[in-house]
């Protein structure tokens, strides 16, 4: 009946969630371009990709578009479809986008979900510390990555989410391909998230968004910085 929304008990058995085979490929799509199997500006060949996939074109068609959709391939006409290549102004977009939409996730958390946020972000947080403690450049992006996932999707919004997660791979796709220009203070970057999580903890809403605005400009700086050094 329309209006009337079930919802299930406690304990109650729910349908199992499957990802479709497209949903699977698109996962695969965006890991090798944000780590650069994939590199920013190469032709995707249907053929071969569906090959090595062990998939048939018709899923690979629809993780394409998926891809397309959100950004991350483009398509030209009588050419095909090509990894999307990123500049400084893509950059300096990309950290417009990411604090608008982890400012509304840090507003949410603050309000509704602390103590939640602050046992899976203190959590992420040692999991920086350990990459850093190991001088694994890519681990520890690795955990840079999933801190901030895990702030976004705390905040309970699957839109936020969804923004967030090609805002990320952008990100990383800067990352992979600066890998021998860029270079961050550990140390810095481990106490910035030490920061944020502390602010939360403290239910500070106005500290918590100066030091992700402060976070998130120094980030921006360091990465354009190193696009155009």
């Amino acid at each position: 009946m329309l209006g009337i929304e079930e919802h299930n008990q406690p304990g109650e058995l729910e349908p199992v969630q499957r990802k479709s085979t497209a949903a699977i490929v698109a996962d695969q799509l965006r890991a090798a371009i944000m780590y650069g199997s994939l590199a920013p500006g190469s032709q995707l060949g249907e053929a071969e990709l569906a090959a090595r996939l062990g998939v048939s074109r018709g899923p690979l068609r629809e993780a394409m578009q998926r891809l397309v959709a959100e950004g991350l391939l483009r398509s030209e006409p009588h050419r095909g479809l090509f990894v999307m290549t990123l500049d400084t102004e893509d950059v300096d977009d990309i950290y417009l986008a990411r604090l608008a939409v982890e400012r509304a996730a840090c507003v949410q958390i603050v309000r509704h979900h602390r103590v939640e946020a602050v046992a899976e972000l203190t959590a992420a947080q040692s999991r920086m510390v350990a990459a850093a403690g190991k001088g694994d450049p890519i681990e520890l992006a690795d955990a840079d990555q999933e801190f901030h996932e895990t702030l976004v999707r705390v905040s309970g919004s699957p839109r936020l989410q969804r923004m967030a997660q090609t805002l990320l791979v952008e990100k990383r796709m800067c990352l992979t391909a600066l890998q021998d220009k860029y270079h961050a203070d550990v140390q810095a970057l481990v106490d910035e998230h030490k920061g944020l999580v502390d602010a939360i903890e403290a239910a500070d809403e106005e500290l918590l968004l100066a030091r992700l605005e402060g976070h998130m400009t120094d980030a921006q700086h360091r990465l354009g910085g190193s696009m155009t050094g």
